[in-house]
């Protein structure tokens, strides 16, 4: 199949396979562009999709590497099963399953917001596969300096999420609530919002909707946290290259966030975009995919650098 994505003021035809990943009895959506070694596996977070990256994927395309883009259980066009354990440890089993069925050697693996647990779990699990680690605006364990987007500090507080998910559902307030949280603080271009909010919000209107996922993934947020708190020795032992691309106007997932990063990960480099907020990818694409086309792999090598 093919896609006709707008880029730099022009248009790509830009064409993928599509691939439904068995994982425990249901389907992960995953599109996967060809093109050289090693793969680019971007990553989302919570609350969007793989249309995160839909600015991204043309130019690292252009550029002839392999990109793989998919949804996690319980979002996008994956499957949604009701009662299924939505967790951060669940989604570094959809990552798992992904690679493995798409037969990824080793993988340059990039990551954004809560999607930062899976894809360091995955790279600390399996270093020898990992070309190259890539953050942008993520987290991992209990980290100084974070601030809670105002919804997420909403829905995964005891006893107030229980309050914000009955009051939510009331008078259409939790689309009010994302279009705010996502169009007015993580966006900062208006005509992006017009085009994004809308397309990642789609999601949750749908049947089934992904709001289970969404209220799962924020009641494991903190005890995900907790449990990865204690990972440090081997973030610090991890060698392969790291880099790290923040928004540096994002004032949830921040600056302060980023370095702490880069003192984590012996073998990384910082970069920080002094006016994209919390998500790079959509603000500056052009750039988001240099830095990742750019980044040092494992069999290149890599340097530590800070470039502010």
């Amino acid at each position: 199949m093919a896609v006709q994505i707008r880029f730099e003021g022009a248009e790509a035809d830009v064409g993928y396979g599509e691939h439904w990943v068995p994982r425990s009895g249901y389907g992960i959506y995953a599109r996967e562009y060809p093109g050289e070694e090693p793969a680019v596996v971007l990553m989302h977070g919570f609350p969007d999709n793989l249309h995160l990256y839909d600015r991204v994927v043309p130019h690292l395309v252009c550029a002839g590497r392999r990109v793989v883009v998919f949804d996690f259980l319980g979002w996008g066009n994956s499957d949604k099963p009701r009662g299924f354990p939505y967790t951060a440890d669940n989604q570094a089993r959809d990552l798992a399953a992904v690679v493995q069925h798409l037969g990824l050697e080793k993988i340059v693996s990039v990551a954004h917001d809560a999607s930062g647990q899976p894809a360091i779990d995955w790279v600390l699990w399996h270093p020898e596969r990992a070309a190259a680690l890539v953050l942008l605006n993520t987290y991992y364990g209990l980290m100084p300096d974070v601030r809670l987007p105002e919804a997420i500090f909403l829905f995964s507080t005891p006893v107030l999420r229980n309050v914000a998910r009955f009051v939510s559902n009331r008078f259409d307030l939790f689309r009010r609530l994302y279009e705010w949280q996502v169009g007015r603080r993580f966006i900062r271009d208006e005509g992006v919002r017009r085009e994004f909010v809308p397309l990642l919000y789609r999601q949750f209107a749908a049947d089934p909707s992904t709001k289970e996922a969404f209220f799962s993934l924020n009641a494991d947020l903190r005890g995900a946290a907790r449990s990865r708190s204690g990972a440090e020795g081997e973030m610090r032992s991890f060698s392969r290259p790291v880099r790290i691309i923040f928004g540096e106007s994002d004032p949830y997932l921040n600056a302060g966030m980023a370095r702490h990063f880069h003192d984590l990960f012996p073998n990384s480099e910082l970069f920080l975009l002094p006016t994209a907020r919390h998500f790079p990818q959509l603000d500056e694409p052009e750039e988001v995919a240099r830095l990742i086309l750019q980044a040092p792999t494992a069999d290149s090598g890599a340097r530590n650098s800070e470039d502010g």
